[in-house]
């Protein structure tokens, strides 16, 4: 039921001149202070999707820092993911209730992951249970005296299903600390002992998805996939999703055209998550809905690519000249700040997360409805010197406060600031056996989290079978 994800070495130096001194130095200092602890995170997806692609940069960047560092992702049956999906929609607002024979399911496979995890005496002091697939675990495992859990939790929870949150709040007594993206996302009715840490994501500057790439590299990159260089475009990138409204985004495509002539829209759902099982229902409807217009470019299907999947889409984002992110719901949105960093203006729902990224009309806008969409595609495409300033100042934005070390260092800050209250401070680590070795691993075999190529390589320890 696990997989132990593996990285190659890293060079957190590379990320210093991007940075502040003053964070450069909490940074290391926070470091030195936890060299004793082991810290692990757990996540139910090795790539694809967003906590994966967060842990597949934070997790190397840690041990480079002189923090012992594990990933472990589980490895469920595939309803587990039709249960969890529908878990996600409904915490985020959606209609319905899990049945009794879903919640059994899910339950179970969390009881299964917990029992694995005992039977191979994985223990650390300080765990991170990544998003709702994890919630049940803290619950279901024995508690060690001087070990910290946190939960956290990625999404929207500003308008939950009221039913389905109340089955889940009692889960969160088992933790030591909750972290969540927003304040806006802290669910009424938690337990008030409960610590609660604000801690927003951020993206990894140095992967492929956001190191520079020219202008005319991402131009020529794009219409190696059918665009053509000489007329605007705009991209939205996200998987095919009900709550991304690619369907207000065609709308507000439609209207731009009229007053943009030769406008492209290319909405790309390159995602690898297998955590979404209704992608691919979402692309179809979405294909029809666009009517074989030979101006929107739909993009689902990695295999042929002329370059990697982070490759294309950080091309998509320098190529276009103006990026949309129309959200109904959600929890941060790191192709917003992914976009941001590109100097790009970012025309993103108001909501969540896009809310904190966004600051209307700086370095963005942020609208309500395909019309206002519309009417902001046309005027930041009619007006180069605001598309310039607002890119310039969208890029400052996210260096100030969406990159990687700042997530680090907040991450540190919520697990020292829980253990200041669990007596016993001194670290589990010592000299004793690293179980983690043992699982079978995904070995990520390029700088994270850009990795194409990933092999899996079984380490089994005598007597022991892998999961």
């Amino acid at each position: 039921m696990l997989l132990r994800v593996t990285y190659p070495e890293v060079a957190v130096e590379d990320y210093y001149p991007l940075l502040s001194s003053q964070l450069v130095d909490e940074l290391k200092s926070l470091a030195h202070e936890v060299k004793d602890l082991r810290f692990v995170h757990l996540n139910s997806t090795a790539i694809g999707g967003g906590v994966a692609e967060i842990l597949q940069s934070l997790v190397p960047m840690m041990n480079a820092l002189g923090v012992h560092t594990e990933r472990v992702v589980i490895n469920p049956p595939p309803q587990f993911f039709q249960v969890t999906k529908k878990l996600h929609n409904t915490l985020q607002g959606a209609e319905g209730t899990l049945s009794k024979d879903e919640l059994g399911l899910y339950l179970n496979t969390i009881q299964d992951v917990a029992n694995d995890m005992q039977q191979r005496s994985l223990d650390a002091d300080i765990w991170f249970f990544h998003d709702p697939q994890l919630l049940p675990l803290a619950s279901m495992l024995p508690k060690q005296p001087n070990e910290t859990r946190l939960w956290v939790c990625h999404i929207d929870l500003t308008a939950p299903n009221q039913s389905v949150i109340d089955q889940l709040l009692p889960l969160t007594s088992a933790y030591d600390g909750l972290v969540f993206s927003l304040d806006a996302y802290v669910p009424a009715g938690l337990d008030p002992s409960l610590p609660v840490f604000i801690v927003p994501p951020a993206i990894d500057p140095l992967t492929d998805k956001n190191v520079p790439l020219s202008e005319a590299e991402a131009l020529k990159i794009v219409s190696k996939m059918g665009v053509d260089p000489k007329r605007p475009l705009i991209t939205q990138v996200s998987r095919f999703d009900l709550w991304k409204d690619p369907w207000g985004v065609i709308d507000a495509y439609r209207i731009a055209r009229k007053e943009v002539a030769g406008l492209q829209l290319a909405l790309l759902g390159l995602s690898q998550a297998i955590d979404d099982p209704e992608s691919l229902q979402v692309r179809d409807q979405v294909a029809q809905y666009a009517e074989d217009d030979p101006d929107i470019h739909l993009y689902f299907d990695a295999t042929g690519l002329p370059v990697s999947i982070d490759r294309v889409v950080n091309a998509f984002q320098v190529a276009s000249q103006v990026v949309m992110q129309k959200s109904l719901r959600e929890g941060f949105g790191l192709t917003v700040a992914e976009a941001m960093w590109k100097a790009r203006p970012l025309i993103g729902g108001d909501v969540g997360g896009i809310r904190i990224q966004v600051e209307d009309g700086v370095t963005g806008y942020l609208v309500k409805s395909p019309e206002e969409c519309a009417q902001r595609i046309v005027s930041l495409l009619k007006d180069p010197e605001l598309r310039t300033r607002m890119g310039r100042a969208a890029r400052e934005s996210v260096r100030q406060r969406y990159l990687l070390p700042r997530l680090a260092v907040d991450y540190l800050k919520a697990a020292l600031a829980r253990r200041a209250n669990i007596n016993g401070q001194s670290g589990l680590n010592g000299n004793r056996p690293n179980g983690f070795a043992d699982l079978e691993h995904l070995r990520l075999e390029d700088a994270a989290p850009t990795k194409a190529a990933v092999k899996v390589r079984a380490k089994r320890s005598k007597g022991r079978s892998a999961a």
